[in-house]
């Protein structure tokens, strides 16, 4: 099986670390568009500054116009991803309250304190 060839592929996208370029490729990914991280980091001493630490999203020469387009369009609005999440799960319940939501999952009706004993 022949593996990937990435000779001819254009860097999109410049960070100093990797999960900024993986949240870049995971949006190009879900535009359809093929990506990959090649990173340059010296992870042995973290560095984040200069050449030694740069992290690039490319994608194939046929995709770059169509890349930059989706990384420079408008996020959606609170609106379009509450209507995004309904139409992928119609039976998603209403939003929470957020003193509700902090409650959610939290396990406080689990829990049984016992009462301390009086001191005679």
């Amino acid at each position: 099986m022949a593996g990937l060839q990435y000779e001819e592929w254009i860097v999109v996208y410049q960070s100093t670390t990797d999960y900024e370029s993986d949240i870049v490729r995971d949006r190009l990914d879900d535009a359809g568009i093929p990506a990959i991280v090649l990173t340059q980091r010296d992870h042995a001493f973290n560095l984040t500054l200069g050449e030694m630490a740069s992290v690039n999203v490319l994608v194939p020469p046929e995709y770059v116009e169509r890349a930059r387009e989706v990384l420079t369009s408008e996020p959606l609005t609170d609106e379009e991803l509450e209507e995004a999440a309904l139409q992928a799960d119609p039976n998603a319940p209403p939003a929470h309250d957020p003193d509700e939501e902090a409650m959610l999952d939290s396990g406080n009706e689990r829990i049984r304190f016992r009462k301390k004993p009086a001191d005679d």
